[in-house]
């Protein structure tokens, strides 16, 4: 059966590592979340205030692509950073902070939500979580330069916009994963009990647990 899903999380939860192994493991088509090719979000890490409506329209017509391209493609498909983010947590946050002004953030909401309205619903959102001070080590670590101005306040705000979010979001079920728990990514064990409660969800298994260890 054809799955189409989509990986959320702040910044440094595991979003990249875990789409790619699931589309290793699974076969999946992947697709990410524009880094490098980005033309404004170097420039936004470095004033947010003056390229924040650039970025976030960037973003909206990016993953919107990918969004629809993915979701009508023939096999099963992952894609690293879902498009509702876009509007609930970053743009959103960008007005918290005054670097989007409250007009320019409905002027942007209006053209969003006519996007939104013609995109398929996807099968799954896999939810990434991992306290404020694991996210700071892990971008810490992987030392990308345009992520050196990325505070911990700034992560703590995205924070509570992700909590705010979950709790009215109602598109598709959702498969809450603790990344600072699970090593996906260097212990094969935990990657298999991923795969293992993401199959649960996807036939509709409400009740998924992680082990503690």
């Amino acid at each position: 059966m054809k799955h189409f899903v989509l990986v959320a999380g702040n910044i440094g939860a595991g979003k990249t590592s875990l789409t790619e192994r699931l589309g290793t493991q699974l076969g999946w088509q992947t697709a990410f979340e524009s880094v490098v090719d980005n033309p404004y979000l170097s420039d936004f890490y470095q004033d947010m205030g003056a390229w924040a409506f650039h970025l976030q329209v960037f973003f909206l017509g990016h993953r919107a692509d990918q969004h629809r391209q993915l979701a009508n493609s023939h096999g099963s498909a992952i894609i690293d950073r879902s498009i509702y983010e876009d509007a609930e947590i970053f743009a959103r946050a960008a007005m918290e902070l005054g670097t989007i002004t409250e007009r320019d953030y409905l002027t942007y909401r209006r053209v969003f939500d006519l996007v939104v309205e013609h995109l398929p619903r996807p099968d799954l959102l896999i939810m990434l979580n991992a306290p404020v001070d694991v996210l700071v080590e892990r971008i810490r670590a992987r030392g990308r330069e345009m992520e050196k101005g990325i505070t911990p306040e700034y992560l703590q705000l995205l924070e509570d916009l992700y909590s705010t979010w979950m709790a009215g979001f109602d598109l598709c079920p959702v498969l809450t994963i603790p990344t600072h728990d699970l090593d996906f990514v260097h212990k094969p064990k935990h990657l298999e009990i991923v795969i293992e409660r993401i199959h649960d969800k996807l036939a509709g298994k409400e009740e998924v647990q992680f082990p503690d260890d």
